[in-house]
């Protein structure tokens, strides 16, 4: 055998292994089950190649069927427990912050309620001279705000305890009804995120998702922060989709799930 051909057969293990690993990551928690055809779409792997691997993976358990179509297994989930046993969920989630804040140059948070506040629990700044005030441990109304919105969104009993109490005024663009508060919170919960400008800070935008545990609860909410001039609607809207994909992969990585989404047992 020549060295070409050594050099080729260590190789293919490695190969192998890639197009698995994307064939496992085109599955996500907003889209858990995918027909081949998806699968084939995603990875543009060969069909024969997407056939075979797909079959080994179920066999090994790696892959679930869902009639036609097919799922992460359970063993998946076997193995991923030991991962996340024993450590803080904010350990687990947090690391994925300074990735969001180098993908979009502005400051990433988590943020948690407390009584009527909201609190930054997780941040990684950015490293512009000119960036909103934020800190861990501060301190914002739940009213103001895209993290606000969010929690309220995904904790019912959060907007009942706002119900008697008196919003304060920030902003010229504070909420401070409770009807238009309730518009925009059901708004948040249908699209899945919210975005705001200058509720809690004159000049200020924030857009944030949400984060859930394997009980399908809320967790917390991760947020993208900064200067309006910087984050105008425009951008915080082609934004999205990378923080979603920062919420979801902060879900996963603690073993939770979406709301309304089931626990399915192994076929």
């Amino acid at each position: 055998m020549s060295k070409a051909e050594t050099t080729a057969k260590k190789q293919n293990p490695l190969l192998v292994l890639g197009k698995i690993s994307a064939i496992l990551d085109s599955f996500s928690l907003r889209q858990p089950v995918m027909t081949l055809s998806d699968i084939r779409q995603s990875t543009e792997l060969p069909v024969s190649t997407v056939q075979r691997l797909v079959a080994n993976l179920v066999e090994q358990g790696f892959l679930d069927r869902d009639g036609d179509a097919y799922r992460i297994g359970m063993k998946m989930a076997y193995w991923a427990a030991p991962a996340t046993r024993g450590k803080e969920v904010l350990d687990v989630i947090s690391p994925s912050l300074p990735e969001l804040r180098d993908f979009t140059g502005e400051t990433a948070c988590l943020f948690r309620a407390e009584q009527h506040y909201r609190v930054c629990v997780g941040i990684a700044e950015t490293r512009h001279a000119l960036r909103r005030e934020m800190h861990l441990g501060a301190l914002a109304p739940l009213h103001a705000g895209s993290a606000g919105r969010v929690l309220l969104a995904w904790k019912p009993s959060l907007m009942q305890s706002l119900v008697d109490s008196s919003l304060e005024s920030l902003t010229d663009s504070t909420i401070t009804g409770m009807a238009e508060l309730k518009s925009a919170v059901d708004q948040t919960r249908a699209d899945g995120f919210a975005i705001t400008t200058g509720e809690r800070e004159s000049g200020a935008s924030g857009l944030s998702a949400p984060v859930f545990d394997s009980a399908a609860g809320l967790v917390a909410a991760v947020t993208i922060s900064g200067p309006t001039m910087r984050m105008t609607r425009e951008v915080c809207e082609s934004w999205i989709e990378p923080l979603l994909e920062t919420a979801e992969r902060m879900t996963r990585l603690i073993g939770g799930r979406f709301p309304g989404e089931t626990h399915r047992p192994a076929a």
